[in-house]
């Protein structure tokens, strides 16, 4: 099994749009990733590898059903190339920007197989775990008991 992402970083955009990754994540992703629009409102960035895991996944789902249909396009379409610049940032194409709500602050979290890019005051809201205990309970059902 391979490392995971894990922690919580704030970062600024600077003023072309891009973005400094942790340099806990750096060697992590890679030379070459792959970022796409997330659940929630927030950017899932995959090192390579996980990325093709993840393809591989959705080019096996049924493409007779309209479900998944739409979250093939939601992943695949929204998807980009990324490289790091020598200073350790990746340029965020605006349509991914404005998917996220990115103006200016930014939160880089992990999460295990990849990272999630939040606009800060979104990450605010989304990370409130108001319902943890109740959530951390339900999980029981996937096999995860704490």
């Amino acid at each position: 099994m391979g490392a995971f992402f894990k922690g919580e970083y704030s970062h600024s955009l600077d003023a072309k749009g891009r973005l400094i990754i942790p340099t806990k994540f750096r060697d992590l992703l890679g030379d070459n990733f792959v970022v796409t629009k997330g659940f929630d409102g927030c950017l899932f960035v995959f090192a390579q590898d996980e990325w093709e895991k993840f393809e591989e996944k959705l080019q096996s789902l049924p493409m007779d059903k309209p479900e998944a249909r739409m979250l093939s396009r939601f992943f695949l379409a929204g998807a980009t190339d990324a490289e790091l610049d020598k200073q350790g940032r990746i340029l965020i194409p605006s349509t991914l920007l404005e998917y996220a709500r990115i103006e200016k602050e930014a939160v880089v979290a992990g999460v295990g197989n990849r990272a999630e890019i939040w606009s800060k005051p979104e990450w605010e809201k989304a990370s409130t775990f108001d319902d943890i205990n109740g959530i951390a309970a339900k999980m029981s059902e996937y096999g995860l008991s704490l």
